[in-house]
């Protein structure tokens, strides 16, 4: 594989691989090959005098292909196999690029601060205790961190259409994209209804009396207007949303400060009153396993601002500062709201009991208000709480429409629907997962918890296998940059734990897998029973079962791409060597001019 520079504005071939220069445009919207598409959009949307309604119909035209893109370039040279044709599909999407910096920040701040965090933490603390509860949450999140700084090194040196599940193809090998990325699909494409079904129950809080059906035809309407303004929409709306989960969980922790110090009505200091009594741990080890469980789960979604590469105005500079704004969510957002809920809510309290995952009278922080005497916050956490839901909705339709829209571009789904208009949206694929989402309206069935059960148990155990092909995709694309005596000089963002980082969390991922079979097999204050295994691991068989059929309908047994057939380079941002390193050395210098203050928050943010 090379390491010059090609000519300008040309395709060079280096042994079975093309390499694309990328320096032909230094703009910040135009940085690789997927450049954006607006400027087509916006040429064919005036066209003509028709007006705003004229415009507005030709968006839901294809899209145009860009002037001077060859067939090598689009993935239809018959000579590229099923990984090359697929890395140069996935690098000329037709996607438009309209996420700002300030979108990718409150995305990833925000893309999984939802029921997770507000109310599957009562299940985790009635289960593992406040000890238990905060002892999973904090290496979890180790894992997570070290997880997402892998998925940025990779998001930014390839910011490409599908993200991990390219990944996945591209390094290690297709079968595992395939698998990955169809349960992906389907772990979103369950829980917009589910989330659906979740906000007419929260609705419930201050009306019982309207059937819920009502209030999930009006939040199926939101989001459905809102997926269908285009990546801008969901960017401003997800800003909006998350903006108001971070304002209210930093309110929540400094009204918990002031509870737990005897501020609150009734003045009682409250300290490690539940410490103390009933204790810090429910139910021993195996319960503190059972929230490693709950707490890897509350993360998904995290991964999220992986797939927003390939929308981004300007992926060198946007998404590192959104990888980093993770390590604050975890810390700020998720453990010390935690720690806070721990020590305001007894786990043994009987509002946590026997509570579904969707129920936001079960939430801690509804609870923590309520003990603490302060009327009125009740509704205003539940309000927060409902808008949680409609913000996952939300993303949900973002991250099925985009999986579907990739495995698309790969030949892993039907042509169709890969579908993307002028506008830059991925039509059919956000179409689809709209209508699915009508399968909310058995939210006034007695069917829908054993419904949803069995629907998310066909997922259940995505986010993990997800994280694991994260994981194990940044091992592979370092295993091949040293093999093809590639430098990390050239690498526009470096991961903080390296591959070491990558294969802690890998391993720390698996552990719960491990956990979870523990847990499904023999559940807490219960005898083992089939019905609940499958319900805690039909993930798993699932996921075998997509490898293998793709296996069998590709006829390629190969089990792993070798670090000297991968290709490094197709989809890479800044090939011009000497710019980046121009670039860096200049932020470099900024940097260490500043104060040590200035230079700590520059490390981590």
């Amino acid at each position: 594989m090379q390491n010059s520079k090609t000519d300008e504005g040309k395709l060079s071939k280096t042994s079975s691989f093309v390499q694309y220069d990328y320096t032909r445009s230094n703009s910040t919207h135009n940085d690789h090959s997927n450049n954006n598409i607006d400027s087509t959009a916006s040429a064919s949307n005036t066209r003509g005098s028709g007006g705003v309604w004229h415009s507005f119909k030709d968006s839901f035209k294809p899209a145009e292909v860009k002037e001077g893109l060859t067939t090598t370039e689009l993935g239809s040279d018959e000579s590229l196999n099923d990984v090359q044709r697929a890395a140069h599909r996935s690098a000329n999407s037709q996607l438009s690029r309209k996420l700002k910096t300030r979108h990718l920040q409150m995305i990833a701040i925000g893309s999984s601060i939802g029921t997770g965090l507000f109310v599957g933490s009562g299940t985790a603390l009635n289960t593992g205790g406040p000890a238990g509860l905060l002892i999973a949450w904090v290496i979890i999140s180790t894992g997570v961190f070290a997880t997402m700084q892998g998925l940025g090194e990779l998001a930014v040196t390839f910011p490409v259409s599908g993200g991990f599940n390219l990944y996945a193809t591209r390094f290690i090998e297709p079968a595992v994209g395939f698998a990955v990325g169809w349960n992906y699909f389907m772990q979103f494409l369950v829980l917009l209804p589910l989330e659906l079904v979740a906000a007419s129950i929260t609705i419930k809080y201050w009306n019982t009396e309207l059937n819920s059906d009502i209030f999930v035809a009006v939040f199926w309407l939101a989001v459905l207007f809102i997926t269908l303004l285009g990546v801008r929409g969901y960017g401003e709306a997800e800003f909006v949303f998350s903006l108001i989960k971070v304002i209210a969980v930093i309110g929540f922790i400094i009204l918990s400060i002031v509870l737990i110090c005897g501020g609150g009505p009734s003045h009682e200091f409250i300290g490690g009153k539940y410490w103390r009594s009933p204790g810090p741990f429910a139910n021993g080890f195996k319960g503190v396993c059972s929230v490693f469980v709950t707490a890897a789960f509350s993360f998904g979604g995290t991964e999220m601002v992986g797939l927003t590469a390939s929308e981004s105005e300007n992926p060198r500079k946007s998404l590192p500062k959104a990888i980093k704004a993770t390590f604050w969510r975890i810390c700020i957002f998720y453990l010390v709201s935690l720690t806070m809920v721990a020590c305001l809510v007894a786990w043994d309290d009987e509002r946590l009991l026997g509570a579904s995952s969707v129920d936001a009278a079960a939430s801690p922080f509804v609870i923590a208000v309520v003990n603490g005497g302060i009327k009125g916050l009740p509704s205003v956490i539940n309000a927060v709480i409902l808008i949680a839901v409609l913000s996952v909705g939300n993303a949900s339709v973002y991250a099925t429409s985009r999986s579907l829209n990739s495995l698309a571009e790969q030949g892993m789904a039907p042509k169709w629907a890969g579908y993307v208009d002028r506008a830059g949206r991925p039509l059919v694929a956000i179409l689809l997962t709209n209508i699915f989402g009508l399968f909310a309206f058995i939210a006034a069935s007695d069917k829908q918890v054993e419904a949803f059960d069995w629907l998310l148990a066909l997922s259940g155990l995505s986010s993990l296998f997800t994280w694991i092909s994260i994981n194990f995709s940044h091992i592979r694309f370092r295993r091949a940059m040293r093999y093809q005596n590639r430098s990390t000089n050239e690498l526009a963002f470096i991961s903080q734990g390296g591959v070491y980082g990558s294969w802690y969390a890998l391993t720390l991922n698996v552990l719960v897998l491990i956990a979870q079979f523990w847990i499904g097999l023999f559940p807490i204050g219960a005898k083992p029973s089939a019905y609940e295994f499958f319900l805690a691991y039909l993930g798993l068989p699932t996921i075998l079962v997509s490898w293998l059929g793709y296996k069998l309908w590709s006829r390629d047994w190969k089990m792993i791409i070798r670090a000297k057939d991968i290709d490094i380079d197709t989809g890479r941002i800044n090939i011009d060597l000497d710019v980046l390193q121009q670039e860096l050395a200049e932020e470099r210098a900024e940097i260490a001019s500043k104060s040590f203050l200035i230079r700590c928050y520059k490390v981590w943010c």
